[in-house]
C-alpha cells in the first residue's frame, strides 16, 4: 500500500517542499498538497501590488505550474489536524488521511494585545491585503489636498514595514498625490536588531523618499481616527491622526494550530521543530514561519523567505526519507545576506561573495530583482522568471 504524504501550505516552504518531495518520491509514495489558495504568492514582493495592482500577475504562480501531474491538489483552509487518526480537515468538510504530514501554513500578524490595532489596521499577509491598502491610499489621496494631505501611518520598521512605506511613497510620487507617510517603530532604530551600517543606509533612503521616521515610542492603542504613541501613568500619549493605517509589527502562529496536538511555543503559537523538521509527533513535520526550527545553542531559524527556501529542499527530501524508513537529514540555515527595497531603490548587506559589506545603487536593485526572478524560475519556469524581472 502506498505511503500517503500530505503537505499543507503553498508559500515558500510548502511550494519548495513539494518540488523537493516530488524529486525524491518513489512510486510507493502518494503526495497530496493542500492550500487555501490555488496559487503560490511571492510574498516578499507583494508590496509591489500596493503601488501597481497589475503586478499581481507576476507574483502569483498557479499550483498547476508547480506540482507534477501525479500530485493531488486540494484547495481549502485547514481547520483541524487529528494527529491520533492522522486526518487533516478543511473548511469545506474534506478529510485527507496521511502517514506523514508537513505543516507549512505560514504565520499571521501579531498585534500584541494593543487595543484597537487589529480592528483598525491593514495587514500585509496576502494579495487581498495589498489591494486593500492600494484602494484606501488612493481613496484617501483623492479626498486630500496639498495643504491638507492624507496621513498614512505604517507601524513596524522591519523588512515588511520599510518596503510597504517605500511603495506608498512611489505611488505618491508617480501620481503626485497629496500624501504624508510616517513609519513608526517602537525601538530606537529602523530594521531593529541588525547591523548599524544597514540601519543607517535604510534610514537615509527612507528619508530621501520623504518618509518621516518616528522611533522610540510604541503604539499603545488605536481607534478609527488616530493611533497613540507611548504614554503611561504620568504621561499622556502622543496622538497621530491617520487616514490609512498599516501594521507590520510581527508574526504569530495561525489560530488553527492551537488545537493540533504537537508541542508549540506558548507565546507565539508556532510549532516547535527539530533541525530535521520533526515535531513532538513523529508523523508530523513543520517548516517555515509555522515553526520554530532548532538551530542549536537556543537559536531558531529566522522567519524569512531565504530560510524557508533553504529549509524546503531538505524538508521535502526528509518526507521521502521518512516514507522509506531512511535516516533524516538535519538542516542549518546559511545566511546569504539581506536585500531590502525602498520603492525603486534597494540596500544589500553581507551578500555572499560580495566584498562590500553594505551597498545600494543599481547593483542592489538588480540583486533584488534577480532573487525574486530566480525563485519564480525555480518553482515554475525560466520564462516566467524572466517575465517577472522588470516588475520586481
Amino acid at each position: 500500500m502506498s505511503t500517503q504524504v500530505v503537505v499543507v501550505g503553498s508559500g515558500y516552504a510548502g511550494s519548495g517542499a513539494i518540488k523537493s518531495l516530488e524529486a525524491e518520491a518513489e512510486d510507493e509514495i502518494d503526495v497530496t498538497w493542500i492550500s487555501e489558495h490555488d496559487y503560490h504568492l511571492v510574498l516578499h514582493e507583494v508590496h509591489r501590488v500596493i503601488r501597481d495592482p497589475s503586478t499581481e500577475s507576476k507574483i502569483t504562480i498557479p499550483v498547476e505550474e508547480i506540482k507534477s501531474r501525479s500530485t493531488r491538489f486540494v484547495q481549502g483552509r485547514v481547520t483541524d489536524v487529528d494527529v491520533d487518526e492522522r486526518v487533516v480537515e478543511t473548511d469545506d468538510g474534506t478529510s485527507v488521511e496521511y502517514d506523514y504530514l508537513l505543516l507549512a501554513i505560514g504565520s499571521t500578524t501579531a498585534f500584541f494585545g494593543i487595543e484597537g490595532l487589529r480592528e483598525n489596521a491593514h495587514q500585509l499577509k496576502g494579495l487581498e491585503d495589498a489591494h486593500a491598502i492600494h484602494d484606501d491610499v488612493r481613496a484617501a489621496a483623492s479626498e486630500a489636498t496639498q495643504s491638507d494631505p492624507a496621513q498614512v501611518l505604517v507601524g513596524g520598521a522591519g523588512l515588511s514595514g520599510i518596503q510597504t512605506a517605500g511603495e506608498i511613497a512611489e505611488y505618491r510620487d508617480k501620481h503626485r498625490a497629496p500624501i504624508e507617510i510616517k513609519l513608526i517603530e517602537g525601538l530606537d532604530e529602523v530594521f531593529p536588531g541588525n547591523d548599524p551600517e544597514i540601519q543607517g543606509a535604510l534610514r537615509k533612503r527612507l528619508q530621501d523618499a520623504d518618509i518621516e521616521i518616528l522611533t522610540g515610542d510604541f503604539i499603545s492603542r488605536a481607534d478609527e481616527e488616530s493611533v497613540y504613541l507611548g504614554g503611561g501613568e504620568d504621561e499622556e500619549p502622543e496622538e497621530l491622526p491617520y487616514d490609512v493605517l498599516v501594521w507590520t509589527g510581527g508574526i504569530t502562529g495561525h489560530e488553527e494550530l492551537e488545537a493540533v496536538d504537537v508541542e508549540k511555543d506558548d507565546r507565539s503559537n508556532r510549532v516547535v521543530a527539530q533541525s530535521d523538521f520533526t515535531t513532538s509527533d513523529d508523523r508530523v513535520f513543520a517548516i517555515g514561519d509555522t515553526a520554530l526550527v532548532d538551530q542549536g545553542d537556543d537559536e531558531v531559524a529566522p522567519p524569512t523567505a531565504q530560510a524557508a527556501w533553504q529549509a524546503a529542499e531538505v524538508a521535502g527530501e526528509n518526507l521521502a526519507r521518512a516514507a522509506r524508513g531512511a535516516p533524516l537529514k538535519t538542516w542549518r540555515h546559511e545566511d546569504k545576506g539581506t536585500v531590502i527595497s525602498v520603492g525603486d531603490r534597494a540596500v544589500a548587506h553581507d551578500v555572499s561573495g560580495v566584498p562590500i559589506s553594505t551597498f545600494g545603487g543599481p547593483g542592489a536593485k538588480l540583486l533584488k530583482k534577480g532573487i525574486a526572478s530566480r525563485w519564480i524560475a525555480k518553482v515554475s519556469s525560466a520564462g516566467r522568471g524572466v517575465s517577472a524581472f522588470g516588475d520586481m
